[in-house]
């Protein structure tokens, strides 16, 4: 049986990425690997679904990024951007 790999990618601030990667590792930890690498544009933050179909992998990166959305407007909100 074959499996599903999807990955997501974010790039801003180190600071960002490390509060975007903390607020989604409490809930999710066995569902995804989750890595942040510095760049020349200052970070890049790297989410990665394995599952074993496609509607598994559809499924756990929506919610992820439903975390993620919601963090990162919170965050704008604070920042007043």
């Amino acid at each position: 049986m074959g499996g599903a790999i999807a990955e997501f990618v974010w790039i801003g601030a180190r600071e960002r990425a490390e509060i975007l990667l903390a607020s989604i590792e409490p809930d999710d930890q066995d569902f995804f690997q989750g890595e942040i690498a510095d760049t020349d544009e200052g970070a890049e933050l790297r989410i990665r679904v394995e599952s074993r179909t496609l509607s598994e992998a559809r499924s756990t990166m929506d919610d992820i990024l439903a975390c993620l959305s919601a963090v990162e407007s919170s965050l704008v909100a604070l920042d007043g951007e």
